[in-house]
């Protein structure tokens, strides 16, 4: 297939026509996009939205053709690049498209970049394949892209492994990737889903110059309509497989003409937390709380430093409280959530219900992990695909509460799932047959079928749908003034934040920068930082882009 470098002036770059998209599985077919054709010229971008299991990612996939075929089928349709139908050619020619003309940015970095490479090799071996770069030459055009896409100090990045750098970072490092090959069209699926509100205006203003400097088309897929207002030119809504609506971004939003539409618009999480009793039990605090990790170098690993991922934190939640952390990627948050929770050593005092755990062993602290219970971020990477959900929540039970027989622990399993807004019969179902937000109830349901005291919340929305979102949001307010829960709510979005907790506390690089009553927080934000914060996640005025990732 011979390619050609541009459009020509009359043709869109890319034309996707009639497509649908079908799965086979068990003698069984669904249809997941339904008739969409859209089309994206040369520098334009183009938003797809609609939540989740609308048909966004799967359109996107099957421009380069990365469905898991022959289990996935093209019934109808063509997507033509510069005339050519992409759906026409074998592997080698398109093996001639991906990466070279079109690149694509996975929703999740951690599970598209290789665990076991440096972030050199990694980087460089695009440009090895695709351009024939030598090692050298690639070496030095990877830290160009590093420095591009906003990575402070990129040699000393270089030789880093994906899981030692944030989640900012590794979707820098994901853009570089994507972008190292200079392509005529970047597909972004969800590429901030993920990430804290100054990140996002980051790499949103990073795309953007980028696209400007470079002349590129960009198609990008998200559910949140405050970044499609920022970055689009034109949108396409989805609704189960199909386009409802599409027209210009200022045109949709002042006017959208479709229900569903108008219900992301306003699909966002309401309400304030239940207010807090000053007078309740203190069930967990901190003072001084350090988490220091050693920096290594050099052929004998010698520390020659320290990274302060904490450093010098004091915190304390009452029963009923939420108190909320925020901060950019890499701030500490999650650090000190898993200090306090003893899932990682740590200096400094932490008493829970009044009793020192910081000198506690691990097998000493055995008999308060029911008391202490952690939602993390992404369930369907926290829940065994291997186990039926109802095995899942009593696994727990198993462990901590040996005097109750297998009817008792099923019948406390129905409880819990009732008590998330479950069907008790969904029990035998596995988790890949459920949808994010269920399967975050899910992961709630096994933290609260052992009746904690202290939840820690590490960032338990942020991929989820906004209407989903506001489901979860409720959920947890009910529970915590049904159980008189201790909260610790960790979040990049602050919308979330304001909808549920009691106080607040703003790290950056390891430090409490600000701390106060949550409407003290967001109303009158002292800090140049925090109000930076306030500015990027809610759009007060231009979001700053001059931080830069550590």
């Amino acid at each position: 297939m011979d390619i050609a470098l541009a459009p020509t002036p009359s043709a869109p770059l890319l034309s996707v026509e009639n497509l649908s998209v079908a799965f086979h599985q068990g003698g069984r077919t669904s249809v997941a996009v339904d008739g969409v054709s859209f089309t994206i010229g040369k520098g334009e971008t183009l938003a797809l939205v609609g939540e989740s299991g609308s048909g966004k990612s799967v359109s996107a996939l099957s421009i380069l053709k990365l469905l898991p075929y022959p289990s996935a089928s093209h019934p109808s349709g063509a997507i033509r690049y510069n005339g050519e139908n992409l759906l026409d050619e074998d592997e080698s020619d398109l093996r001639r498209v991906r990466g070279n003309r079109i690149s694509m940015i996975f929703q999740e970095p951690m599970s598209s970049l290789n665990p076991l490479h440096t972030i050199e090799r990694q980087v460089g071996e695009v440009l090895r394949l695709h351009r024939g770069f030598s090692q050298a030459k690639a070496r030095e055009r990877t830290i160009e892209l590093l420095t591009e896409v906003g990575i402070r100090d990129p040699e000393s990045r270089l030789g880093a492994y994906p899981h030692q750098l944030s989640g900012g970072q590794r979707q820098r490092v994901m853009i570089a990737m994507a972008l190292a090959n200079e392509p005529d069209l970047l597909i972004a699926d969800e590429p901030t889903t993920a990430l804290d509100v100054t990140v996002q205006a980051q790499i949103l203003a990073i795309l953007k110059t980028l696209q400007a400097e470079r002349g590129m088309a960009m198609l990008f897929i998200t559910h949140d309509l405050g970044i499609v207002r920022r970055i689009a030119d034109r949108v396409c809504v989805m609704l189960k497989g199909r386009i409802v609506e599409e027209g210009p971004t200022a045109a949709i939003f002042a006017e959208p003409r479709h229900d569903y539409t108008r219900h992301l618009l306003a699909a966002e999480p309401k309400g304030r937390p239940p207010a807090s009793d000053p007078a309740a039990p203190t069930v967990m605090e901190a003072k001084g709380v350090k988490v220091w990790f050693p920096v290594r170098r050099g052929f004998f690993r010698k520390i020659v430093g320290h990274v302060k991922a904490v450093d010098g934190v004091d915190i304390a939640l009452k029963a009923g409280q939420t108190v909320g952390v925020v901060g950019e990627s890499g701030s500490g948050k999650t650090t000190l959530g898993l200090a306090l929770s003893r899932m990682i050593s740590s200096r400094g005092e932490i008493s829970f219900e009044g009793e020192r755990i910081d000198t506690r062993s691990v097998s000493a602290m055995r008999p308060l992990r029911n008391r202490l219970q952690i939602v993390f971020q992404d369930p369907f990477g926290s829940l065994s695909p291997r186990m039926p959900v109802g095995d899942i929540i009593s696994e727990g039970l198993a462990i901590h509460r040996r005097d109750l027989d297998a009817d008792a622990r099923d019948a406390r399993v129905v409880e819990a799932l009732t008590e998330v807004g479950l069907d008790p019969q969904t029990r035998f179902r596995y988790p890949h047959e459920f949808s994010g937000g269920q399967r975050q109830r899910i992961a709630i349901a096994r933290a609260m079928v052992l009746e904690p005291k202290f939840l820690m919340l590490d960032e338990p929305t942020s991929a989820l749908d906004m209407s989903v979102q506001a489901q979860v949001v409720d959920l947890l307010r009910a529970l915590q003034t049904k159980h008189a829960l201790a909260y610790l709510f960790i979040s990049h979005d602050l919308k979330v934040v304001r909808a549920l907790a009691n106080e607040v506390i703003v790290m950056r690089a390891g430090s409490v920068v600000e701390r106060g009553a949550a409407s003290e927080i967001f109303e009158r934000p002292k800090t140049d930082y925090t109000k930076a914060l306030m500015a990027a996640a809610f759009d007060i005025e231009a979001a700053p882009t001059g931080i830069v990732a550590s």
